[in-house]
């Protein structure tokens, strides 16, 4: 974390000084703004907090409720998002917090005894360490609880409206603010009163019953499986041995159990199975009791019992997987000389079951992509072609998982005697774990997502997908640590530049001409989209990672285009000059050739492109689709 730049700090350094909308932020809901967010899960306050580090913009959040969300229904996280979290700061919090997942155990019917549950497989969560981080269980209302507290320690001092329903829009591309909001008060003296707001764009984050997807002319597709679960989140006693694991429990008629131990040591998940259900079923599912919930999964778990003492929460649903066809407001049939005003995330454009713990964090995903785009257009980085690419990206993105949840359910609900063999559920789950952990998202080519010409100079960060981090020495103070983790959600683009293979003082050094021509050419991205106002690294974060040991290089040694000055002071900023680790090489773990490589991050995470140290023209091209001066 970096602060002092701006004078000494004595209070806490992640409160940053407000600026923009945070100077004077209104208490009460504008009637005009720039982006208006409605509803507050989870995909809605990775926007807002997203949005709330662009100070100029002004962005308000609504919500129904009329205040925080108490009993979130999600509980999965996957180490994706606790990749995303690090970004705004708080994975380490969570991760304290929360319950993790190492193992998962299977229970299937006792060929003996077919009546009585037997434990027959116990794999690793994450047997190939696809990420640093852990899978997480935490009650959603805590996601949303760290969101809002980065959200008002940001420059805008940002928080939730709450007690404001959305009714319905209208678009006006003739306006400045296009998009009319019509809003009901729901708590406070003006409840039940009506009124309007003026916005430059919409997200609808408002689930599956959305309102905002709704006015736009969008429909979920899809089908119901037919199938339904009851859910209980409970306090108990129980004699059956693997209720601190994540257990999937199949029993021989009685149906199927997903199992998740929650936060805290004592509560517990417990998805039953309550089995097909015809069309007439369908109607009265819903009123099944906790009572009968909690006697469905005794009779799963035999020979062993359950003694629920307390219920927190419990619902009965049905799986359904549907997809809109677009996730914003323009016609299918558009052009790229449109642009986009309303856009629909999360359960708003796609719903699945539970069973993959997919829902809040592909949400998230959503959240994140749409918002720094907005937060690039809006602050005159983008052209609002970028806006383009949400939809493109993400309902993809969707599809893809709407696939694999169907499988995965479909299995969890079928008895173990009709699987293709016995251990065809456990081998399931261990060979598809990088799809729910979150790592198959690839983005292909677009103006933020280059071709894949130049991949084999960083083999293991493939183009389109996340940037999986590393460790490398911090030359400064020679702190050893994940450079992924330094990337924080404050909008920027990441460059990565790995040297080449000459020292660091070789006037042959293709690093050393790299970094002169993007701190001096007048043509370099650095020099092009830079603001005349605003610090060296306003724009690009840009690291430079040396394969000597870090005693072998010096910081005041390295060029100036890896030592930017920053703050009313212009202070060195000497923390972005690393070098690799002996036992953990970062060029052999990642690929890196040793000829070097410039390796590009979006704002979310994702890699852009790879570039040779000698194609300064190809970055040039690049950005200049990208960004705009």
């Amino acid at each position: 974390m970096q602060f002092h730049h701006h004078g000494y700090v004595s209070t806490d350094p992640r409160v940053q000084p407000a600026a923009g909308i945070g100077l004077n932020r209104s208490a009460e809901l504008p009637d005009e703004m720039d982006v208006l967010i409605v509803g507050t899960g989870p995909a809605g306050m990775i926007a807002a907090a997203q949005l709330s580090m662009f100070p100029n913009i002004n962005t308000r959040i609504i919500e129904r409720r009329a205040s925080r969300l108490e009993i979130g229904q999600a509980d999965g996280i996957q180490a994706r998002s606790v990749e995303t979290f690090q970004a705004f700061g708080f994975a380490r919090q969570l991760i304290n917090e929360a319950y993790w997942i190492t193992e998962m155990a299977f229970w299937k019917p006792d060929p003996e005894n077919p009546e009585n549950i037997i434990r027959t497989a116990q794999p690793k969560d994450d047997p190939t360490g696809i990420s640093e981080f852990p899978h997480l269980i935490v009650n959603q209302a805590r996601i949303l609880d760290y969101f809002a507290e980065y959200m008002k320690m940001s420059p805008t001092r940002m928080e939730p409206d709450f007690g404001y329903e959305f009714l319905d829009l209208t678009i006006d591309r003739s306006q400045e603010y296009p998009v009319e909001a019509r809003l009901r008060y729901t708590a406070g003296p003006n409840e039940g009163q009506e009124r309007t707001v003026r916005a430059k764009y919409v997200i609808g984050c408002d689930g599956a019953r959305s309102g905002v997807r709704r006015a736009i002319g969008r429909k979920l597709e899809g089908d119901q499986a037919n199938h339904a679960w009851g859910v209980m989140d409970v306090l108990a006693n129980t004699d059956f041995p693997d209720i601190r694991l994540k257990c999937a429990i199949q029993s021989h008629e009685g149906g199927n159990i997903l199992l998740i131990p929650r936060e805290g040591g004592h509560l517990f998940r417990m998805y039953v199975d309550l089995g097909v259900v015809t069309e007439e079923q369908s109607k009265t599912i819903r009123q099944t009791t906790i009572d009968e919930i909690i006697a469905r999964a005794n009779k799963i778990i035999a020979p062993y019992t359950l003694d629920v003492k307390n219920v927190a929460w419990h619902s009965v649903y049905e799986v359904g997987h549907r997809l809109t066809d677009k996730f914003d407001d323009l016609p299918n049939d558009s052009t790229d000389d449109e642009t986009p005003r309303v856009f629909i995330t999360g359960d708003a454009c796609h719903t699945h079951s539970a069973k993959a713990g997919q829902g809040m964090n592909v949400s998230m995903q959503d959240g994140w992509n749409i918002a720094w785009k907005l937060g690039n257009v809006l602050s005159g980085r983008s052209s609002e072609r970028l806006l383009n690419t949400y939809s493109r990206e993400r309902q993809v993105i969707a599809k893809n998982l709407i696939d694999f949840d169907k499988e995965w359910s479909t299995l969890m609900a079928t008895r173990p005697e009709d699987l293709p063999d016995p251990q065809y559920l456990e081998e399931f789950y261990v060979k598809t774990a990088e799809f729910p952990a979150g790592f198959m998202t690839e983005y292909t080519e677009s103006m933020i997502t280059g071709t894949k010409e130049h991949q084999e100079l960083a083999s293991g960060f493939p183009v389109g997908k996340r940037f999986h981090s590393a460790r490398a020495v911090r030359r400064g103070d020679a702190n050893p640590l994940e450079i992924g983790h330094q990337h924080t959600a404050d909008g920027r683009w990441r460059i990565y530049v790995f040297a080449d293979d000459a020292t660091q003082t070789d006037e042959t050094s293709k690093l050393n001409a790299w970094a002169k021509w993007f701190k001096e050419d007048a043509t370099s991205p650095l020099n092009q989209f830079t603001p005349a106002d605003g610090d060296e690294d306003a724009i690009f974060d840009t690291k430079v990672i040396y394969q000597q040991p870090h005693l072998e290089i010096e910081v005041t040694s390295a060029p100036k285009a890896f030592v930017p000055q920053c703050g009313p002071f212009k202070l060195d900023v000497l923390e972005n000059v690393y070098a690799a680790l002996p036992e953990d090489d970062i060029f052999e773990k990642r690929g890196i050739s040793r000829s070097g490589a410039v390796v590009v991050v979006r704002p979310d995470q994702y890699v852009s492109g790879v570039f040779s140290l000698e194609d300064t023209a190809g970055l040039t091209a690049f950005f200049e689709g990208a960004l705009a001066k």
